[in-house]
């Protein structure tokens, strides 16, 4: 998503993070074999893993879950249900793909991984779509 922003020049008005669910791998950097798939795709990815906290809610105007699994488990920080409304799945935001849920790419092998990278693109690109259209109806 963050090379998407990037390349549509809108750095300084869209901020995107990534987090995850579970602490298994906090500090460290994106998964090799991701990094890979998304080279070949032109996409650089930086950052570390942290997990997902009850202040991003507060940070965010979107939440994304992978899979649902993961908005179930958003959803359960959120014990009041005052933020619901934000997360929403990343798949929903597919214009050509037509998967409800980001499969887990550690067990299909480096297609998994391409597939996987494929796949948000799609959702990333509809994304950003919604993001710009909710941001001029706001400008109205």
């Amino acid at each position: 998503m963050n090379h998407l922003v990037r390349d549509a020049g809108l750095s300084g008005e869209i901020a995107c993070d990534s987090a995850g669910t579970s602490s298994y791998h906090i500090g460290s950097p994106p998964d090799r074999r991701m990094t890979i798939a998304a080279k070949a795709q032109g996409i650089d990815l930086v950052g570390q893993a942290r997990q997902f906290v009850r202040s991003d809610f507060e940070e965010f105007d979107l939440i994304l879950a992978m899979d649902r699994e993961n908005y179930e488990e958003i959803c359960s920080v959120d014990r009041a249900g005052t933020h619901r409304d934000k997360v929403r799945l990343m798949c929903n935001f597919c214009t050509r793909h037509t998967l409800k849920e980001v499969p887990d790419p550690y067990y299909g092998g480096e297609e998994g991984f391409n597939q996987v990278i494929d796949l948000l693109m799609d959702a990333c690109e509809g994304l950003l779509n919604y993001v710009i259209r909710e941001k001029e109806l706001v400008r109205r």
